[in-house]
C-alpha cells in the first residue's frame, strides 16, 4: 500500500497515556496536519477492551490507516488487530516509553509525528507472538517482567518512576533458570532476565538489543546473566549507549521459532504491558506482516 491511496483515516486516542494532560490540545495539533480531502474520525477509549470494537468498526468502514495516539500499549492493542491485513498503522507517540516509535524514527512531538500523514511512507515490519500475545517491540520474562508488573500498578508513570522501582527491586529479585530452544537448538540458562526483541529497545532509548531489526524476520533472544551490584552503573550506561550487547554478562541468539520453559507460571511483559503466563512459552515471528507509516 502507498500513502497516496489512503483517503480515510481513524484516530484512536488513549486519554490516559503518558504524562501529557492537554490531550485536547494534542488532538487540535493533529487535526491541523490531516491532509485535505481525507475523511477522518477520532475515537477516545477508556479501557483496552473498547479498542476491538473500534478497530472492527473502522476497518468495516474501509479505513486504510489507523493512527494510534498513545503509548506502546495502545500501539500493541491496535497493531495486533490489523496484523496481516491491508490496513496500515501510524503512531503519534504520547506514552511513557514509546519504544516502537523511537525504533522507527517517528518524531516524539505530536504535531511533528502527525506531519507524516502527508510526508511519510508505508513499510512492512515483522510482528511476533508469545503464546497468544502479540508484541512488536519486546517481550520477556525475569526481572523486566517483574518490574513491568509493579510499574503497571504504580500511581505515577514516566521514566523516573520506572527507574525508582527498578533500583528498589534489584536487591530483592533472584535470577531464574530457563530451558530455551532456539530454532531447535537447546540451551540451559541462568538468567536475570530473558528478552525477546523484535525492535531494539524497551522504550526511553533503553536498547536491550541494539542490533535487532524489525524487517529481518528474526527474533533476538537476549539473556542477561546474573551480575553483582557493582555492575549496575556499567550495564545501565551500556543500555543507553547501545553497547550492552558487548557486555560479558549478555548473550544474544537469533531465531524464527523459540521455546522457553521455566519452573513455574509467572509474569511476562509484552511491549511493556504485564501479563501472567504459564511455564511454557512459544515465540514466533511473522515476517513483514504489519504495515506502518514511517518517516
Amino acid at each position: 500500500m502507498v500513502l497516496e491511496k489512503i483517503n480515510k483515516v481513524a484516530f484512536v486516542v488513549n486519554p490516559k497515556a503518558g504524562s501529557t494532560k492537554n490531550k485536547q490540545g494534542i488532538i487540535k495539533q493533529i487535526k491541523q496536519e490531516i491532509p485535505s480531502g481525507w475523511e477522518h474520525n477520532i475515537y477516545l477509549w477508556n479501557h483496552p477492551d473498547e479498542i476491538e470494537s473500534i478497530v472492527k468498526k473502522v476497518v468495516d468502514e474501509g479505513v486504510g490507516l489507523i493512527v494510534a495516539v498513545g503509548g506502546d500499549g495502545t500501539v500493541n492493542e491496535i497493531a495486533r488487530r490489523i496484523t496481516g491485513t491491508e490496513v496500515a498503522l501510524a503512531i503519534i507517540p504520547i506514552g511513557s516509553g514509546n519504544g516502537l516509535a523511537r525504533h522507527l524514527g517517528i518524531p516524539l512531538k505530536a504535531k511533528e509525528a502527525a506531519k507524516l500523514l502527508s510526508t511519510g511512507k508505508i513499510i512492512a515490519i515483522d510482528s511476533c507472538r508469545i503464546n497468544d500475545k502479540y508484541f512488536f517491540c519486546t517481550a520477556g520474562v525475569g526481572f523486566d517482567a517483574h518490574i513491568g508488573k509493579m510499574f503497571a500498578t504504580s500511581e505515577t508513570r514516566g521514566f523516573w518512576t520506572y527507574l525508582k522501582i527498578t533500583l528498589k527491586e534489584f536487591s530483592r529479585y533472584k535470577p531464574q533458570r530457563y530451558h530455551l530452544v532456539v530454532d531447535e537448538k537447546p540451551l540451559e540458562v541462568n538468567a536475570f532476565l530473558t528478552t525477546f526483541a523484535n525492535a531494539g529497545q524497551y522504550g526511553n532509548n533503553a536498547y536491550i538489543a541494539p542490533e535487532a531489526d524489525v524487517q529481518d524476520g528474526l527474533v533476538h533472544v537476549v539473556v542477561l546473566k546474573p551480575f553483582s551490584p557493582i555492575q549496575i552503573l556499567n550495564l545501565g550506561a551500556r543500555l543507553f549507549n547501545k553497547s550492552i550487547h558487548q557486555s560479558k554478562y549478555l548473550e544474544t541468539y537469533t531465531g524464527k521459532s523459540i521455546v522457553l520453559e521455566r519452573s513455574s507460571a509467572g509474569p511476562i511483559h509484552c511491549d511493556g504491558e504485564p501479563f501472567e503466563m504459564g511455564k511454557r512459552m512459544e515465540v514466533k515471528v511473522f515476517p513483514k506482516s504489519l504495515l506502518v507509516l514511517v518517516p
